[in-house]
């Protein structure tokens, strides 16, 4: 699991409700990829209208549960 504190800290400070292209951003992958996980579900969004934002909590989550450790051998 992904206990970086100040990583946690430093998405929260970005506005409540990120924008896919916040969410790009973030992850380092383009606009089109990241609204493509949020379409899917992969990532948990909040309808506003038309519009899909998604909670800093869930993107944490998202990248806590796509971390993978490799062992050092």
């Amino acid at each position: 699991m992904y206990k970086d504190k100040e990583f946690q800290e430093n998405v929260m400070r970005i506005s409540t409700l990120l924008r896919a292209k916040e969410v790009a951003e973030i992850l380092k992958v383009s606009r089109a990829m990241a609204y493509n996980l949020m379409l899917r579900g992969e990532i948990p969004t909040v309808r506003i209208g038309k519009c899909r934002r998604v909670r800093p909590e869930d993107l944490i989550k998202y990248i806590e549960e796509n971390t993978i450790f490799l062992n050092n051998r």
